[in-house]
């Protein structure tokens, strides 16, 4: 893999890149190699102030314009998203550490995707209101209209997917945006930009800053902005929120899981380990829905489970991660790396879980050049107790804890036993039994029989401290819009209670 370097990153507002007024500058670091990639400037409060200027003098214009106009710029949008793709793959293995072969699968194509499917809601009637005949000379009828200027806070391990997520409904909807990407991996913010511009989005109508949590932190208690939309880690969540709610700004929160994986005794072997991997090890384990308590049956089947998964887990294949047998690349900074391993320890150490796979020490496969970047062994730890701290806490990183249940109620409580809710689900042949499942499982993401796809057209978002509203599918754009009703009534006279009285 070779290494690259990219031009100093700068912020971009009012349909151009601009230069930051402020002295911080934030060095992006390669997981694969712990190389440089970027100087990124970071913003001060006046170019914030400035950004969001930006975007409040777009506002009117862009909230007017017609949604089929909306429609068209957005699907020009896609059309170069999806005409760059492999450009834009490459950019996020660089700065994620994904691997090409995920990256130009899934990253672009799943936010060209979202961005698509609510261009043509939009430019389809989505946005359409109500009309209610009350009776013959009275009617009600309601609008969707835009918020505002609106915040997107994204988080490192879906770069441009997250933005693309946050900013699609955003736009159609007629809102304008500042965005700020994660500071580990900014490089996507730029290109996007001049995708949206490319496309014909008016100047101010996408903007985005770069910098740490403190530039969050003011870009969610400015006065202009409407409303938050933030995706990252529960505790930050709880204070994006918390500052948002001073402003009774709008809010939508997709935070962290410590999701249940529950296999019941008559699924298929070669299913119920795919879908553990899957939710396990796809990105190096850092997905928010990943699902890391894997429920298995005792006795039997618990054994030949483990058996086909350390057989199948050759499969696993780090590597230089611009060769398509490449699926396992690095952690996606030495801050995480830090956090993961130390994880893997308490594991094995305090925790007293049984190793049954992986460990400390880095993969045996990747190159030497490779060696000084930030990866990590798929671990499997199994007889796992519930109280164990790496089977309560959301570890981010490719860590499988399997935890034996004797009967399914035991396993439907015990999965339930977080303060979290994103994600869980099932595998089994019983499709009666699988939908009972799910309905007592706490969580707003489920899947049966699968794990981990989330298509355009299906709403996500967590349950208790996993998130506040939902992204995607028809429901995720009511988050961008608010409704006014009005009543008409055109009988001509205007009844009242002030009358005179006789006598």
């Amino acid at each position: 893999m070779s290494h690259h370097f990219y031009p100093a990153q700068q912020l971009y507002y009012n349909g151009e890149s601009q230069k930051s007024t402020s002295s911080i500058t934030i060095q992006s670091i390669s997981p694969a190699t712990s190389h440089p990639l970027a100087n990124v400037r970071s913003a001060s409060h006046f170019d914030i102030d400035a950004a969001i200027s930006s975007a409040a003098s777009a506002f009117p214009s862009w909230s007017f314009t017609p949604p089929i106009i909306r429609s068209r710029i957005l699907l020009k949008a896609v059309s170069i998203l999806r005409s760059r793709s492999d450009e834009l793959a490459e950019i996020e293995t660089h700065d994620t550490g994904k691997p090409f072969s995920e990256t130009s699968t899934v990253d672009v194509a799943t936010g060209a995707d979202v961005l698509e499917y609510y261009a043509n809601l939009v430019g389809g009637g989505g946005l359409n209101g109500e009309t209610v005949q009350l009776r013959d000379d009275a009617w009600v009828y309601t609008r969707k209209e835009a918020l505002g200027v609106c915040v997107g806070i994204g988080a490192w391990n879906y770069p441009l997917q997250i933005a693309l997520w946050k900013s699609a409904p955003c736009l159609a909807a007629g809102n304008t945006m500042v965005y700020k990407s994660s500071e580990f991996t900014p490089l996507h913010a730029q290109f996007l930009a001049e995708i949206y511009t490319a496309a014909g989005l008016p100047p101010g109508v996408f903007n985005f800053v770069h910098g740490d949590g403190s530039v969050g932190a003011y870009l969610t208690s400015h006065p202009t902005v409407a409303k938050v939309s933030f995706t990252g880690q529960v505790s930050t969540g709880k204070k994006v929120a918390a500052s948002a709610a001073e402003g009774m700004k709008y809010v939508t929160m997709e935070l962290g899981g410590k999701s249940p994986l529950i296999v019941i005794e008559d699924a298929e072997i070669e299913n119920a380990v795919n879908g553990a991997m899957m939710a396990n090890f796809f990105s190096t384990g850092q997905v928010c829905t990943n699902g890391t308590r894997v429920f298995i049956p005792e006795g039997s089947y618990k054994e030949a489970f483990e058996k086909r998964l350390l057989q199948k887990m050759e499969f696993v294949r780090a590597g230089d991660l611009m060769d398509p047998k490449t699926n396992f690349g690095p952690l996606v900074s030495k801050v995480h790396y830090d956090k993961v391993v130390g994880y893997i320890k308490h594991g094995i150490d305090i925790d007293g879980a049984k190793l049954l796979y992986g460990g400390l020490d880095k993969p045996e496969s990747i190159p030497k050049e490779l060696k000084a970047g930030f990866w990590v062994k798929p671990t499997i730890f199994t007889d796992c107790a519930d109280s164990m701290r790496i089977v309560r806490e959301e570890i981010f990183g490719p860590v499988m804890t399997i935890l034996p249940y004797s009967t399914l109620e035991e396993a439907i409580t015990r999965a339930n036993a977080t303060p979290l809710g994103l994600a869980a689900g099932v595998f089994t042949k019983d499709l009666n039994l699988a939908h009972k499942v799910i309905a007592k499982l706490e969580a707003g993401i489920t899947w049966v029989n699968t794990w981990g796809e989330s298509p355009a057209e299906m709403s996500v978002g967590g349950w208790k401290e996993s998130g506040l509203g939902v992204e995607n599918g028809k429901k995720g754009i009511e988050a961008w819009v608010r409704n006014k009703s009005t009543l008409v009534d055109m009988s001509g006279s205007v009844g009242t209670v002030f009358g005179e009285t006789e006598g």
